[in-house]
């Protein structure tokens, strides 16, 4: 069932109504409720307007066709997080690759099954619902990390923030080790079983009627070739989760009071993978994207916790900036961007960090560095950050961090190190 509470449903999308009558007492039989849209276009209003858990979507339809409804779903950032289930008669290869390739989870064959709909709707709402439970815990851990993080950086405590952030890293490394490992033997096992049942099917060719239908009913060469499409999105999926996981152990680095050589090629890159999700665009805000020049730099003796913490500061503003420039209108540039790049100069490795924000005005800048000084409005910033970054760059690691601003041209924030022999 559906879950209660703002309206949930299932959006039918099908222009014989043969199919929709099916689909229809298919789905009411089961207790979900549905609405249904004969064509593509139709699908698309009401997808933006009313956000169903699921689609159930045919590939041929008058007008815009199964597919095209599907591509223009997912190119939607409001309805491109909706699971689409292809219903359709064409169930070539090809025509599967394409569906999926799209963005689509699943398809389901005509004439349509009743047990065979309602198993498989069951099982992509119960993945929705658990990615939608699993994204909210993890906005909330977020948001808890982030309040936990301004009252550690206020109280100089960064030592504290690294060892939350490791701890979590560790938690989610355990289980995911855990699922990576059982993956190859999993696949194994599946390929054993469908071994079997090929020599099954050789050695028996003309099984009896009730195998047979049971074959049919199932799929089955469907069922074993879609298994195996599952394995390898559940591999993928794990990668990225690990990839996640090194980065917070990378950002976390709790060995704030020990300088040691670190590569900031890779404290730069876990900063950015933790802010990925504001990277990627939301509401008004298009995606930002980070344009990169590293050059060659060696490793820096440094605190590579500290140093992470400067990072997060000064691009975390700059996405600020980027947003703000956004919602005002006042861009510099088409698209919004952050540019970092990376060099040797004069025995000093040269950082910089610049966004085509709205930019910082003059009658301010002398006041960037103060304590308790911020020039974003109430709520929004502790006016700590930079007074932090600037502390830990100069009196840390006797460096240099230094910016220059044009309104409506962006910021760019310079951070000079120097270079200490191994």
């Amino acid at each position: 069932m559906l879950t209660t509470g703002n309206p949930k449903f299932i959006l039918i999308v099908d222009d014989n109504p043969m199919n929709l009558s099916v689909l229809s007492d298919t789905l009411s039989s089961a207790g979900f409720p549905f609405r249904v849209a004969v064509d593509g276009e139709s699908a698309l209003a009401q997808a933006a307007r009313s956000q169903p858990e699921l689609i159930l979507l045919d590939v041929q339809m008058p007008g815009i066709d199964g597919f095209e409804t599907c591509r223009r779903l997912k190119a939607n950032p409001t309805t491109q997080s909706i699971p689409i289930i292809f219903t359709t008669a064409l169930t070539d290869a090809e025509s599967k690759a394409k569906g999926f390739a799209l963005g689509a989870v699943d398809y389901i064959p005509k004439p349509f099954d009743q047990t065979e709909v309602l198993a498989r709707v069951r099982v992509h709402l119960q993945l929705k619902q658990l990615t939608d439970s699993l994204e909210e815990q993890v906005r909330d851990r977020t948001a808890t990390l982030h309040q936990m993080q301004v009252q550690l950086v206020q109280q100089e405590k960064l030592s504290g923030l690294g060892e939350m952030v490791a701890g979590i890293a560790h938690e989610i490394n355990n289980p995911i080790n855990f699922i990576a490992g059982n993956i190859s033997p999993l696949r194994d096992h599946i390929e054993g079983i469908s071994q079997i049942l090929h020599l099954y099917q050789q050695e028996l060719p003309n099984p009896s009627v009730q195998l047979k239908e049971a074959i049919n009913d199932l799929d089955l060469e469907f069922t074993l070739e879609d298994l195996s499409k599952i394995l390898e999105s559940l591999t993928l999926g794990t990668e990225r989760i690990k990839t996640i996981s090194t980065s917070l152990r990378t950002f976390s680095r709790s060995d704030n009071e020990t300088q040691m050589f670190a590569d900031l090629h890779e404290g730069l890159d876990s900063t950015l993978m933790i802010l990925q999700h504001r990277l990627k665009g939301n509401g008004d805000c298009p995606r930002i994207e980070i344009l990169k020049s590293y050059g060659s730099v060696p490793s820096v003796f440094c605190y590579p916790g500290q140093m992470n913490q400067v990072f997060m500061n000064l691009l975390a503003n700059a996405i600020d900036a980027l947003e703000e420039a956004v919602v005002q209108g006042k861009l510099a540039e088409p698209n919004p961007q952050i540019y970092i790049s990376t060099q040797v100069s004069n025995q000093r490795v040269i950082i910089q960090i610049a966004d085509n924000g709205i930019g910082i005005p003059a009658s301010v800048q002398p006041r960037l560095f103060e304590p308790l000084f911020t020039t974003k409005s109430v709520g929004k910033g502790t006016g700590l950050g930079l007074a932090i970054a600037h502390q830990i760059v100069v009196e840390k690691h006797h460096g240099v961090l230094n910016f220059k601003s044009q309104v409506g041209q962006g910021t760019e924030f310079v951070i000079e190190l120097p270079i200490q022999c191994r």
